[in-house]
């Protein structure tokens, strides 16, 4: 049996060291404009699947919950970019805006929710940003949004945009224009807390009927016990208040969002 001389193996070692160190996450901010004003996201990619110039990845756009983009949407940006997407979380309220606290939080979701003209720009400029990223396949873009971001992602579909699929995690369900369900291009994924108050059964009937009568490709999955924010674990443990993390529902939901991904990015046969 022949064995490796130790100078040749320290020199193994040594490359698979450096390998190691050099691939990793890379994530940064991105300044981006509307008019005058200014929005901040944050940009991942692994640098070991990901090669700027080089090698192209599906896109993957992330919409933040009512307090604005947070280390939650950061962190959901490293774990895609882990998984070979190059994620992309968009601002919707604009650089440094953001509610001081929860108290504040429904005024600067209800301006967007009242103006939804306003919220498909913001949401479709976050789009075009990713999609100008370095890296990144145009032709394969999809979004997540979580709370009042899955509600967001819900309205960059209804825009037409050019999205092959959107995600949903515990997002209003509302069909103000129910019209607009014809213009949906994507397929599109619901993860909803089967015991969430803040969703009434009329806004999801309203929701299925819209996408039914447009003919969308469209699922919805719930997850039992489980209310409002669930996949937020400073939402806490008391369901008694209708929002709350749910460690089950947050994987089963992650899960999910995965499987959908290798189905809407599956190469063409």
């Amino acid at each position: 049996m022949r064995t490796i001389p130790s100078i040749a193996l320290s020199f193994i070692l040594i490359a698979l060291a450096s390998a190691a160190v050099r691939a990793e996450v890379r994530t940064r901010a991105v300044e981006y404009r509307d008019g005058d004003a200014v929005l901040e996201g944050f940009l991942a990619y692994d640098d070991a699947k990901v090669k700027p110039g080089g090698t192209r990845a599906p896109g993957v756009l992330i919409i933040h919950q009512w307090l604005g983009l947070t280390e939650n949407e950061r962190m959901r940006a490293r774990m895609l970019a882990e998984l070979g997407y190059v994620a992309f979380a968009a601002d919707i309220y604009g650089k440094g805006d953001r509610p001081a606290d929860r108290s504040e939080a429904p005024r600067f979701a209800g301006k967007y929710k009242g103006d939804r003209a306003l919220f498909r720009r913001r949401l479709n400029l976050g789009l075009a940003e990713l999609g100008r990223q370095s890296g990144v396949d145009p032709s394969r873009l999809a979004a997540v949004g979580y709370c009042f971001g899955g509600t967001g992602v819900l309205e960059l579909a209804r825009s037409g945009a050019e999205v092959r699929g959107v995600v949903s995690f515990h997002g209003g369900l509302d069909s103000p224009s129910p019209e607009d369900g014809k213009k949906i291009r994507s397929k599109v994924l619901v993860l909803h807390g089967a015991a969430d108050p803040f969703v009434p059964e009329k806004d999801i009937d309203a929701f299925k009927k819209e996408l039914d009568g447009a003919r969308v490709d469209w699922q919805m999955v719930y997850y039992s016990g489980a209310v409002h924010a669930f996949t937020q674990k400073e939402a806490g443990s008391d369901t008694s208040r209708g929002a709350a993390y749910d460690a089950s529902a947050d994987r089963r939901s992650w899960a999910a969002m995965r499987n959908f991904f290798d189905e809407i990015f599956a190469p063409a046969r």
